[in-house]
C-alpha cells in the first residue's frame, strides 16, 4: 500500500505550501478550500459525499472553517477510530524580507535564499539538496500532505480495513485554535452517533533536533500543556522627587519577573522530562500620561509549560513566588531608605509596606462581599462593552476585568492580583495506566520497532511544542478546573473552551511529525528523506496497530 507514496507527498506538500495560508487572515480559508476539493476529487468521497464536510469556526468573523473526512472500514463491525489532525494555517511571512514573494515557493525559494546572510549549517543544508525551504512546509504543511496521502491509500481498500478513520485538517492553530475547538464538539457528537470508539489521537506537526548537534528522531507519545500565569500589580504612586513615600508597581513587576522568568525552579517534570523554564510574553505599567508621578499600576504575564502541574497547583507555585519577589523589593527598598536618610542626616522609620499576592478568585469573594448585585451589574456592563471592541483581544479583555474588580475594592493599598490569561492547553501525560494509553504506547513502539531504516528513533512523552492535541483530553480534577475558570476572567464569555467535550474524548496523543528546522524563522526547511519515506510508515503502522 505505501509503494510510491514518497513523491505523491512531495508533489502535495509544495502544492499547500505554494496556498499562503497566514493565520488570522481569510487566506487561511484557500488552503481549506484545496483540501477539501482535493478529499471530494478521490474516489471513496465521490461515492460518500457525505463523508467529507466543512466545520465552521463558531462566531469567526473571518468565515474560517476546517475539514472533516471520515472513511468506514467494510471489514467486520469494528466501531475502533484513529483520530488524525494537521493544522493548515502558518504564521507570517515579512521575516523573509524583500524576498517574501518566494516565501511559499519552494521550487524558487532556494536560489533567491542564496541572495542572504546566513548561518553556515542553514548553507549547508541549503547546498545539500536534502531539503525543502519554504514558509509552513515544516510547520506543517508536510504533516498534513502525509495523513491527506494516508487517508487516500486506506479509502480505496476499505473492504480491507477493520475499522474507521476520522481526519481533521484544521485551522487556527497558530492563533487561537479556533479549528480544533470547533471540531472537538464534532468528533463528540459522531462518537455518539456513529458508535466510534476512539482509540487516539493521531498529528503530524514537525519534529526538530532538540539541541545542537542532535541526529535523533523521536516520537512524542503525549503533549505538553501552557498555562499564563499574570499579575495585575497595584502600587502606591508618588512625586518623582519624593519616591520613598511610594511603591513602585514596576519594581515588584520586575522583581516577579527576576523571581519566575527562565527561572528552572519553575519547570514541570514527569519521567526526566522536563519543561522549559517559564518566559515572559508581556511587562508593561498602565500609566497612559507623562507626568513626574510614578506608575500606580502595572502586569506582566508570562508563559508556564506543564507536564504534570494542574491550574490550581500553578496558582499556589505563582502565589508563593511572587510572594517572594514583593518582600525583596520592601526589604530593599528599607536598606536603600536607611542609607538615604544616613546620607542627608533624616531621621529613619521602616516603611509601611507589606507583601501582599492574593488570587483573583479571592479578590472577587472580597470585593462580592462588600459590594454585592453591584459587582455583578458592573461586570454584566463592561463584558458588553469590552465584547462589542473588537481591538480587545483576550489577554487584555482578563487585564480590563481585574482592574475595574479591583478598583471596585474599598482597600487601597499595594497588592498583586494572580490570575490566569487566556489560552489554556491541558497537557496530555499518557501514563500507560489506562488500557487506551496502553494500547496506543504499544502501537508506536511496534511502529518504530517494525520501521526498517537508518535514523535513530526514540520514543519521548512529551511533544515539546503548543499544539492541538492538548484538546483530545482535559483535567478531570474539580479543583483544577474550578481554578481555572474561578481565575481567568473573561472564561466563558470571551474565551471559551468546550471542557466537557475535552473530559468525553479523553484520549491518549501522539505526535509523529516530518523532520526539519527553523519552524517559524525564514530558514524553516523540510529534511526530505526522513519525513517523505520514514514518517509514512511510522503513521500507517500505528494506525494499523491501534485498530487491530
Amino acid at each position: 500500500m505505501l509503494k510510491d507514496m514518497a513523491e505523491k507527498i512531495k508533489e502535495l506538500t509544495i502544492e499547500l505550501t505554494e496556498i499562503e495560508s497566514i493565520v488570522g487572515t481569510k487566506e487561511e480559508i484557500n488552503v481549506v478550500n484545496r483540501i477539501y476539493d482535493r478529499f471530494l476529487n478521490m474516489k471513496y468521497f465521490k461515492e460518500n459525499p457525505d463523508k467529507v464536510r466543512l466545520i465552521d469556526v463558531k462566531d469567526d468573523k473571518l468565515g474560517r472553517n476546517s475539514v472533516l473526512a471520515i472513511v468506514k472500514g467494510k471489514k467486520g463491525n469494528s466501531k475502533k477510530t484513529v483520530v488524525l489532525i494537521g493544522h493548515t494555517d502558518t504564521v507570517g511571512i515579512s521575516d523573509y524580507g524583500h524576498i517574501k514573494e518566494y516565501a511559499t515557493k519552494p521550487l524558487k525559494l532556494k536560489e533567491k535564499l542564496k541572495e542572504l546572510s546566513i548561518s553556515e549549517e542553514v548553507k549547508k543544508d541549503l547546498e545539500s539538496g536534502n531539503y525543502l525551504f519554504g514558509r509552513g512546509i515544516f510547520d506543517m504543511k508536510c504533516g498534513v500532505a502525509i495523513l491527506m496521502t494516508l487517508v487516500e491509500e486506506l479509502s480505496n481498500d476499505v473492504d480491507n480495513l477493520d475499522g474507521n478513520i476520522v481526519f481533521a485538517a484544521v485551522c487556527d492553530e497558530e492563533g487561537n485554535s479556533s479549528g480544533m475547538l470547533s471540531v472537538v464538539p464534532e468528533l463528540v457528537r459522531l462518537k455518539k452517533e456513529e458508535g466510534f470508539e476512539y482509540q487516539a489521537i493521531i498529528d503530524t506537526d514537525y519534529m526538530a533536533p532538540r539541541y545542537e548537534g542532535d541526529n535523533n528522531r523521536y516520537v512524542y507519545v503525549g503533549t505538553i500543556g501552557k498555562i499564563m500565569p499574570s499579575f495585575y500589580i497595584v502600587g502606591s504612586e508618588a512625586h518623582g522627587g519624593d519616591p520613598f513615600r511610594g511603591i513602585d508597581p514596576n519594581h515588584i513587576s520586575s522583581a516577579i519577573m527576576e523571581e519566575i522568568n527562565f527561572n528552572t525552579k519553575y519547570c514541570d517534570e514527569a519521567e526526566g522530562e522536563v519543561t522549559v523554564p517559564p518566559i515572559s510574553l508581556r511587562q508593561q505599567d498602565l500609566k497612559p500620561e507623562y507626568s513626574v508621578q510614578t506608575a500606580k499600576t502595572s502586569y506582566l504575564y508570562f508563559n508556564f509549560g506543564t507536564h504534570k502541574s494542574t491550574p490550581d497547583e500553578i496558582m499556589k507555585k505563582i502565589i508563593e513566588g511572587a510572594t517572594s519577589a514583593f518582600q525583596k523589593v520592601i526589604d530593599n527598598l528599607n536598606i536603600e531608605y536607611e542609607k538615604y536618610c544616613k546620607l542627608n542626616n533624616f531621621p529613619y522609620k521602616k516603611l509601611p509596606w507589606k507583601a501582599r499576592v492574593i488570587s483573583f478568585a479571592e479578590l472577587l469573594e472580597k470585593v462580592k462581599g462588600e459590594r454585592g448585585k453591584e459587582l455583578d451589574e458592573m461586570l454584566n456592563k463592561l463584558n458588553n462593552e469590552l465584547l462589542k471592541d473588537e481591538s480587545i483581544d483576550e489577554r487584555l479583555y482578563a487585564l480590563k476585568i481585574v482592574e475595574a474588580v479591583h478598583n471596585l475594592w474599598s482597600d487601597k493599598n499595594p497588592v498583586v492580583i494572580a490570575y490566569f490569561s487566556p489560552p489554556y492547553y491541558p497537557h496530555n501525560y499518557v501514563k500507560g495506566e489506562t488500557e487506551l494509553e496502553k494500547r496506543l504506547l504499544n502501537a508506536v513502539n511496534k511502529a518504530i520497532e517494525c520501521t526498517n531504516t537508518k535514523y535513530n528513533i526514540l520514543m519521548k512523552k512529551f511533544y515539546p511544542y503548543i499544539s492541538d492535541l492538548s484538546y483530545g483530553s482535559a483535567p478531570r480534577e474539580k479543583s483544577a478546573i474550578e481554578s481555572l475558570k474561578n481565575n481567568m476572567p473573561g472564561f466563558g464569555i470571551k474565551y471559551n473552551l468546550p471542557l466537557e467535550d475535552m473530559q468525553e474524548l479523553n484520549l491518549p496523543v501522539v505526535n509523529i511529525g516530518p523532520y526539519g528546522k527553523d519552524a517559524h524563522k525564514f530558514t524553516e526547511r523540510l529534511e526530505e528523506d526522513y519525513s517523505f519515506n520514514v514518517v509514512p510508515k511510522l503513521v500507517f503502522k500505528t494506525i494499523e496497530e491501534l485498530l487491530k
